[in-house]
C-alpha cells in the first residue's frame, strides 16, 4: 500500500515537472509565433508599397511616352494638301 502510494506520488510529481516543462515550451513557442507574425505583417506590408511603387513608376512611364510622342508629332512637318487622298 505504501510503496503504490509512493508510486503515484512520483508520477504525481514526474507529471507536474512535465507539465511546467510544457507551459515553458508553450510560452517561448508563443514568442516565437509573435515574432514571426509581426515579421510576415512587415513583409506583407511592403509588398504592398512596393507594388503601389511600381504601379506609380509604369504610370509615370507611359505619361512620359505620352510627352515624348506628342513631342514627336509637333515636330513633324505637317501633311501639304496635294499629298492627302
Amino acid at each position: 500500500m505504501l510503496k503504490e502510494a509512493f508510486g503515484l506520488l512520483k508520477q504525481v510529481l514526474t507529471l507536474t515537472e512535465t507539465t511546467q516543462a510544457n507551459s515553458a515550451e508553450i510560452k517561448a513557442i508563443r514568442h516565437e509565433l509573435d515574432t514571426l507574425t509581426s515579421a510576415v505583417e512587415r513583409i506583407a506590408y511592403e509588398l504592398h508599397r512596393l507594388r503601389e511603387n511600381e504601379i506609380h513608376e509604369r504610370e509615370k512611364m507611359a505619361l512620359r511616352l505620352e510627352n515624348e510622342l506628342l513631342r514627336f508629332e509637333r515636330r513633324l512637318p505637317r501633311p501639304r494638301p496635294d499629298d492627302v487622298e
